[in-house]
Parts: structure tokens; C-alpha cells; sequence
């Protein structure tokens, strides 16, 4: 067997470390886990006994349970912890959404890598991802096709702040998903020199009010629903954050004139913008791209990869050209559009 497989395994389609009993974000409850982040593809609740960052202990209590019954160990990046038979865990950071860590499993001289979803862009919302040499790093692949070349965000952002200069008569409506995506938009926003207060849907409110008990700021803003609907026009010139899905829903007809924008990965795809409705497309991703994918894979050292979930039969074939030893795991429950 190959470095890993005789203590890492897949057990009933969830990835399992066999001598520490624990398992890497299950998608349904098991007495011990260990959760990279709190997207809903990866953390959720039921759980016996959670290991993750404390930021992403906070924010699966803000969206998935308020449950006392399940114990929660927060660890600090680079933090080690014993998890029984030999089993040494420690978290590097993913550069995914706040919080978000790679898991770093050690057993009998090999250490193994999950590393959840990541990204390799500057985030100035969570801490950059850190590369962790290893024996067997275990990635996802959802925009693992080499059309997927993500633009820097501040790119996106002055596409966004022109089309504002230049149609003032409109409403930019900006669809971004609540974890991760809104907040990191918001405060790219922020630092291009945008003043105006922002105006968020109030499905976004509890998670932007978490990146702030962090230490984000992201300067004014206000609930939608706190404008009165008869001012239709308040809106005019302004930026409205919202969940994809609200863009074309009645919610937004309370707008004049509106812009409907997306802020997502898969805009680069045209058919994927005009399945949204977007009259704007953002390119904006929190995963990485096909050549980070490839460079980080190289850069661990690893000479096996394991591939999780997305277009995992490209970036296998990839990787074996490039000498690499890399196989898809059959996992169940992780979903390749969480977060985008």
C-alpha cells in the first residue's frame, strides 16, 4: 500500500481515519469529526465531538445548531492535538473563508493533508493559505478544468465600481453567497476607495455581523428591509448584496432600474452567467484555479494525491503526466457550488 492507505480510508462514502475514529467533514452526524469550514458541504450539526478552528466553531453555531451536547475543541492554527493511538492532529490555514483549515493528520512517520476547499488569491477577509509539505494531500477539483484562470478580485471590483461611475441611474444588485463571498466583496470594495454605505439582504446580516466580532471592517451598512418599500428609488446609484437565488426572485422588484450582477467562479462560463440572469458577471471564486491546483499539489511534495470532489477526472490525468500519483476518492455529500 501507498503512503496513507493503511490508516486513512473511505467508510461508507465519508473520509475516515481509522486508528483516531474520527472522520473529516462528515455530511451527517458521527461521534467525532474534524471540520475544515463551516460551508454547509462540509460542516453541519449532530456531530459528538467537533475539532476545528474557533472561528469555524462560531460559525457552525451561527448557522447550524445551538446544541451543548456536542463537545467542541477549537484549535489555533499550528496548533497540535493528540487525537489517541498515535493520531496527531494540527490545523494550517486554507485561505478558503474565515476559519477555514487545512487538516493535518500525522501517524507513524506520515502525514497526511486534507485540505478542504481552498484558494490560493489574496483574501483580505481570512488568513492566506499556508502550503504543508506531506505524504498524501487530499484536494478538491471544482474548477479543475483549465478554462478556469480566476482574475485578481480587485479586477472585478473596478469592473463593478465602472459600471457604477458610468450608469448611475441604476441599481447594482450584487448576488454573492452569504459565508465567505459577501464579506470578502464588501471589504475589496472598502479598500478600491467605495464609501457609500452598503445595503445587505437579511440573510447576509448574522454571518457579516461574525467577520466583525472578528475584527473585519467593513464600514456602513443596512438591511434592505429597513428602507421603506415606498422608497423605490432610494436605491438608485447604490450597491444591494444579496443571495444569488434573490436576484430574479420578487425580492428585487422593490428596485428601480435594477443591475443584476453575480459574483462567482462559474461566471467565467457564459452559458452559467446566462443561466443566472446576470446582466454583469464577476469572476470572482473563493476555490482555486486550474493552475493553482496544479502548482499546489507540486509545491506539498506529496507523491500522492487524492482528489475529492468536482472535475476530478481531469485533474487526474493532469497530475499523472506530471509524474504524480493521484486517484479520486468516491465521497458522498460534497457539493461543488457551496461558496463558489
Amino acid at each position: 500500500m501507498s503512503a496513507g492507505e493503511t490508516w486513512m480510508a473511505v467508510r461508507d462514502g465519508l473520509l475516515y481515519c481509522i486508528p483516531a475514529n474520527c472522520y473529516i467533514d462528515p455530511h451527517e452526524p458521527v461521534g467525532r469529526a474534524i471540520i475544515t469550514h463551516g460551508h454547509a458541504d462540509h460542516a453541519r450539526s449532530g456531530h459528538g465531538e467537533v475539532f476545528a478552528t474557533s472561528e469555524t466553531i462560531a460559525i457552525m453555531r451561527t448557522r447550524y445548531y445551538t446544541n451543548d451536547n456536542t463537545q467542541e475543541t477549537a484549535l489555533n492554527y499550528g496548533e497540535r492535538f493528540d487525537l489517541g493511538n498515535g493520531v496527531t492532529l494540527w490545523f494550517a490555514s486554507a485561505g478558503h473563508i474565515l476559519g477555514s483549515a487545512q487538516a493535518v493528520l500525522e501517524f507513524q512517520g506520515e502525514r497526511v493533508v486534507a485540505a478542504g476547499d481552498f484558494k490560493r488569491h489574496p483574501d483580505p477577509t481570512c488568513a492566506p493559505f499556508e502550503v504543508v509539505p506531506c505524504d498524501v494531500f487530499i484536494t478538491e477539483a471544482t474548477f479543475a478544468l483549465p478554462v478556469f484562470q480566476h482574475p485578481p478580485l480587485e479586477r472585478e471590483v473596478d469592473k463593478l465600481m465602472r459600471s457604477m461611475a458610468t450608469l448611475p441611474d441604476r441599481t447594482h444588485i450584487v448576488g454573492v453567497y452569504a459565508l465567505g463571498k459577501c464579506q470578502r466583496v464588501m471589504k475589496t470594495l472598502r479598500l478600491a476607495g467605495y464609501k457609500p454605505p452598503f445595503y445587505i439582504h437579511g440573510a447576509l446580516k448574522r454571518l457579516t455581523e461574525l467577520y466583525e466580532s472578528y475584527g473585519q471592517d467593513f464600514g456602513e451598512w443596512e438591511l434592505v428591509s429597513d428602507i421603506p418599500r415606498s422608497k423605490k428609488d432610494y436605491f438608485t446609484g447604490k450597491v444591494v448584496l444579496c443571495p444569488p437565488a434573490q436576484i430574479n426572485d420578487r425580492w428585487s422588484r422593490r428596485f428601480a432600474n435594477p443591475l443584476p450582477t453575480v459574483a462567482s467562479g462559474w461566471m467565467q462560463i457564459r452559458a452559467r452567467a446566462r443561466q443566472k440572469r446576470a446582466e454583469m458577471a464577476l469572476v470572482v471564486s473563493d476555490h482555486a484555479d486550474w493552475g493553482d491546483l496544479l502548482r499546489t499539489c507540486e509545491e506539498t511534495k506529496a507523491k500522492n494525491i487524492w482528489i475529492t470532489h468536482g472535475r476530478v477526472e481531469a485533474l487526474e490525468y493532469a497530475l499523472k503526466q506530471r509524474g504524480i500519483n493521484a486517484k479520486s476518492l468516491d465521497l458522498i455529500g460534497m457539493e461543488e457550488e457551496v461558496g463558489e
